[in-house]
């Protein structure tokens, strides 16, 4: 309950203090490329239940039909202001407003596409108990994910090597929960943000 109460006052506070900003980043996109500046993408989250994530768009307007889930370090469909946004991650704001509807959390395992999901094993499929998270310790290890993620193989690169990796480490902190664990993971991840 702790958690949630936190997760609300944090996330309505950031989006009132940031709207002037992320109005800039929308205005930003729009006029760098057609196309809304939002991105609703399906995931995965607590309980196996789907949902709609919200991103700022990144990518060329319907990039989800005209490549893969998920993005490569040479994807040629990333927008130039897009390139920034990843960069610095500012493209993750709008899941403020998914953390306000309940269907992420401050701190949690970063939430799948239902593709991938759909591989798990039972043990991976741990970390569906907790709500999906802004933020967690896989995701700031791998900051850096889709620089990885180059070459021919990459997708499989992802599924053999990466997705276990991050799934392992998501699965520790979900045995360890707490809502200390989570400030530092949220302090952990502005240090890695501002280096």
């Amino acid at each position: 309950m702790i958690k949630r109460v936190f997760d609300v006052v944090v996330s309505a506070a950031a989006l009132l203090i940031l709207s002037p900003f992320l109005l800039l980043i929308a205005l930003s996109i729009r006029l760098d490329s057609p196309g809304p500046a939002l991105f609703c993408g399906r995931r995965v989250g607590l309980n196996g239940v789907e949902f709609k994530l919200f991103k700022f768009r990144t990518m060329v307007e319907g990039a989800d039909k005209l490549g893969p889930g998920i993005t490569t370090g040479e994807d040629q469909r990333i927008t130039r202001v897009g390139r920034f946004l990843r960069r610095t991650k500012l493209d993750e704001l709008p899941q403020l407003i998914n953390i306000l509807c309940g269907d992420m959390s401050l701190v949690g395992p970063r939430p799948e596409d239902p593709r991938y999901v759909d591989l798990y094993t039972p043990e991976q499929r741990q970390i569906l108990r907790v709500r999906p998270g802004i933020t967690s310790p896989a995701s700031i290890r791998y900051r850096d994910e889709q620089s990885q993620l180059t070459g021919s193989d990459w997708e499989t690169h992802y599924i053999n090597e990466v997705m276990p990796e991050k799934l392992s480490i998501d699965l520790q902190y979900v045995q360890n929960v707490s809502f200390w664990l989570d400030l530092r993971i949220l302090f952990e991840t502005l240090f890695a943000l501002l280096h």
